[in-house]
């Protein structure tokens, strides 16, 4: 069955987070973004960062598609030269230990600061900055929470948001290196 037959005929789509060690070398990061456009994945999340080898990086990908489709985004990723080792991450929060950065700026009148700094307060997040208007806010969380805590400040008058993709790591002592 084609890829594009089999993508047609199941709505099972899950996210998945897909985690894999490359050589840090030029290129890279485009070789694995093409292989995703040529095969029709879509990428929800991609985070790029460097590991505790300095000539090896991380990439954490969050992907959508059934378990055909996950498996063949691992064949495809274990191809390519660069590639050092590739793991899907378990999907269950219990097993999976996964973050991503937020910032946010927010309109804030001098009356509704208290209630923002409040709200920070009590979601952990922090205030990076403050200006006359608007208050910038920053907090690192898993997807859900990031969501639950935009949609809580929201009626401030959300003026822009940054989010960073997601970085992941199985809990336990299993580490991708081993």
């Amino acid at each position: 069955m084609s890829q594009a037959n089999h993508n047609s005929n199941n709505n099972n789509k899950e996210k998945h987070t897909i985690s894999a060690l490359v050589e840090n070398n030029a290129g890279v990061l485009s070789r694995i973004s093409g292989l995703f456009a040529r095969r029709g994945f879509n990428i929800h999340s991609l985070a790029v960062g460097v590991t505790e080898v300095p000539d090896v990086s991380r990439i954490t990908i969050v992907a959508e598609g059934d378990d055909y489709v996950l498996e063949q985004i691992a064949k495809q990723l274990n191809k390519l030269v660069d590639v050092i080792k590739v793991r899907t991450l378990p999907k269950h929060g219990s097993e999976l230990l996964s973050r991503e950065l937020m910032l946010v700026k927010v309109s804030c009148t001098p009356s509704e600061r208290q209630e923002l700094i409040a709200i920070a307060k009590i979601n952990d997040a922090k205030i990076s900055d403050v200006s006359a208007t608007a208050m910038t806010l920053e907090l690192s969380a898993n997807q859900q929470r990031l969501s639950a805590f935009e949609e809580l400040i929201r009626p401030y008058g959300i003026k822009e948001i940054a989010r960073t993709g997601v970085i992941a790591l199985q809990k336990g002592a299993t580490s991708l290196n081993s």
